[in-house]
């Protein structure tokens, strides 16, 4: 009679057992989809948030020839050329929806631009000659940023916006002027990039890089001057690579 009631009460036990396997496979499985393992898992949620911004640049003139430039018997080519510059900015982003969001990246960038010009009589003995413009520029950019799901930790966004530059160090007004190239001071133009989220515990980590355009001339052109009278137009060109750190 013993042996019949342990036969009895063993699918009693195997049943309890396997309910027990269930419920703990269930518990595993919803403790595994809590969001405590993302890092700032309640980010989104925030209507806005605030971050510093490190940029680093490499800018240049796009230039097109005046139409008495073949006329010019002194200087055979202008060139501009590649020039570095860092920035340093406040960024402040106000969410739209879980795709996109409005950001606003002030920033006070220091910057170079430079002009080669090959003349066709030496000057101090050179023929090869570079000229620099020297740029303080508060840029003031709007953005629309449209952003991924996150994967883990990560993700990756895209960027388009609108800015608009002053340049505190512009030379428009400069009275001897003999060998300088003049630039307004100010300016506007249209920005595209791409960057990426990396959430950390206490902050998020954003590399970007961005390409940015100036659409106004912003060359004060004189006639009378030889290194500015060859050039008819003169716009701003940029490519910045910038780092974020977000809260």
């Amino acid at each position: 009679m013993y042996l019949l009631r342990k036969k009895a009460r063993t699918p009693g036990r195997l049943r309890s057992e396997i309910y027990f396997l269930i419920g703990w496979m269930l518990l595993a499985q919803t403790v595994m989809a809590q969001p405590r393992d993302l890092n700032q898992y309640d980010h989104d949620s925030k209507p806005y948030y605030f971050g510093i911004t490190l940029g680093a640049n490499m800018s240049r003139f796009q230039t097109s020839l005046h139409s008495k430039f073949l006329q010019n018997d002194s200087i055979l080519i202008a060139e501009p050329q590649n020039s570095k510059g860092f920035a340093l900015g406040l960024l402040a982003t106000a969410r739209l929806s879980d795709r996109f969001q409005l950001r606003f990246n002030p920033q006070l960038m220091f910057t170079e631009r430079s002009i080669f010009y090959k003349l066709k009589h030496p000057e101090g003995g050179q023929t090869d000659i570079i000229k620099t413009i020297e740029s303080v520029i508060v840029t003031f950019p709007f953005q629309v940023k449209l952003q991924s799901d996150r994967i883990g930790n990560f993700r990756v966004y895209m960027m388009t916006g609108v800015k608009s530059d002053i340049d505190l160090a512009s030379n428009a007004r400069a009275k001897k002027a003999e060998d300088l190239v003049k630039i307004k001071k100010y300016d506007y133009g249209v920005e595209l990039g791409l960057g990426f989220n990396f959430f950390f515990e206490s902050f998020i980590f954003s590399p970007e890089i961005k390409i940015s355009n100036g659409l106004r001339n912003i060359h004060s052109r004189d006639e009378f001057l030889k290194y500015s009278s060859v050039f008819d137009k003169i716009q701003s060109r940029m490519i910045v690579f910038s780092i974020h750190i977000e809260g």
